[in-house]
């Protein structure tokens, strides 16, 4: 998958050419943006629960799967809302350890979006 990931450290990712200490979203322009947290916090009162609004900020149209990097321990969840979401979008979720969902990142093909928390 383009753009690779290079490098990913607790608090830091490298991908696409740019060096960020922030949650990413990479879409299927390979273009890498800041995550919109904000819209998960604003209703759980944290990021490690990714809200129905932020779903729908994160799918594109023709995206058949998204990865989430979950963090280094494993913290980020799927709201229900947004787990209904996406299913009745058609869009697959992989959700694995930060570490391991770059390097599954890496290794893809297809319309593939992905979504990596960088802390816990």
């Amino acid at each position: 998958m383009e753009p690779q990931i290079k490098v990913i450290r607790f608090g830091m990712v490298k991908a696409g050419g740019k060096t960020v200490k922030h949650d990413i979203l990479i879409g299927l322009d390979g273009e890498v943006r800041k995550r919109k947290k904000r819209l998960s916090k604003e209703v759980y009162g944290t990021s490690h629960t990714i809200s129905l609004a932020e779903a729908r900020a994160i799918l594109e149209e023709g995206a058949d799967t998204l990865i989430i990097g979950t963090g280094h321990f494993d913290r980020v969840r799927l709201s229900r809302e947004a787990e209904e979401y996406l299913a009745k979008e058609h869009c697959a979720v992989e959700m694995l350890p930060t570490r391991k969902a770059a390097k599954h990142w890496n290794r893809s093909k297809g319309n593939v979006i992905g979504v990596f928390h960088i802390t816990c």
